[in-house]
């Protein structure tokens, strides 16, 4: 890595610092410990199975049996009570309004950095939420179908931009959102492949009318200053998974190591190169990468949403929770 990549990683340091003073400060957070946290647990927990966890786990996370009791059982809990009391206003509203109760999906966000274990935390609500909720349909989709390909990207010059908010058509997923919270399905989400490192070209994964649908990705909190309607808007909980850049940057290396590892024997995927290359070679592009690119668009786009989250699971090494904030207000 170049001394002015360094430079760069310590600048947006010390504003992640910042930031953590920031949230300490904030007064709108209840904090608790995962010993704290433990203590909402209630009976009945779905039964889930280890070949079910392992299903729900993502590339290269880590997620145990006890993360689910002293983490997530509360966490479904808690959207239960908010999927009830959502119910329940909009029942209130249609009778004030005198019209029929038309049911929406009950829509939760899930954001973070890249590499910090979003995609794991969604799929694991899902299994809990249609375990909780037999009779709903509970769908799962991630953001990053909503990236423009990469043919469109080097067309406005934004490839080495990828992931910051200008390389999203918003105005297609802000459509989206709002066809799914006016039942207008089924609507078509776009497919995006790590393998490829691009949007599927013509494959799309078909949400039709769920009762709750989870949003996953790194931008699903942000406001964008361009538009009238933010994708937040649309949400009816939301959650930050946390953890400090420089853990951060470990699980990312990890991640781009597993990576080429798959893709060493596959002349199609987008890791190809690199995985048959020089290693050296190879980190040296993924620090890069991070350095100048993922670091950055941390600091300056996705941490800043952090509180506006209505729960924060914040990690530590291993991708162990160990502290979660819970909003007041």
């Amino acid at each position: 890595m170049d001394r002015n990549s360094v430079k760069l990683k310590q600048s947006h340091w010390q504003f992640w610092i910042q930031g953590e003073k920031i949230l300490e400060n904030e007064m709108n957070y209840y904090r608790f410990s995962r010993r704290e946290w433990r203590r909402f647990h209630r009976d009945g927990l779905p039964h889930l199975t280890q070949a079910e966890l392992d299903q729900a786990k993502a590339f290269n996370d880590r997620i145990s049996m006890d993360d689910v009791k002293d983490i997530y059982s509360p966490l479904r809990h808690l959207i239960q009570m908010y999927y009830q009391q959502y119910q329940e206003r909009r029942r209130e509203r249609a009778d004030f309004l005198q019209v029929p109760f038309q049911p929406a999906p009950f829509i939760i966000g899930i954001a973070g950095s890249v590499a910090v274990g979003k995609t794991t935390t969604a799929r694991l609500l899902e299994i809990l939420l249609t375990r909780a909720y037999p009779d709903k349909k509970v769908q799962n989709i991630t953001t990053d179908g909503f990236l423009y390909s990469n043919a469109e990207l080097k067309r406005r010059h934004l490839m080495e931009r990828k992931g910051f908010p200008e390389s999203y058509d918003m105005q297609r997923l802000i459509t989206f959102l709002t066809q799914i919270k006016n039942n207008l399905g089924p609507v078509a989400a776009p497919r995006y492949s790590h393998q490829i490192y691009d949007v599927l070209p013509n494959e799309y994964d078909m949400v039709s009318t769920p009762d709750i649908l989870i949003v996953e990705g790194i931008n699903v909190l942000q406001l964008p200053t361009n538009q009238r309607i933010y994708i937040s808007d649309f949400f009816d909980f939301s959650v930050y998974v946390d953890a400090e850049p420089d853990v951060v940057e470990g699980w990312y290396l990890e991640r781009f190591w597993a990576l080429l590892d798959k893709a060493k024997h596959d002349p199609k995927n987008y890791y190809y190169p690199y995985a048959i290359g020089d290693h050296q070679t190879a980190q040296n592009m993924a620090r890069r990468v991070w350095a100048t690119n993922d670091l950055p668009n941390l600091v300056d786009y996705i941490l800043p949403t952090r509180n506006r989250a209505d729960v924060i699971l914040h990690k530590t090494k291993h991708h162990r929770i160990d502290e979660i904030y819970l909003r007041k207000f």
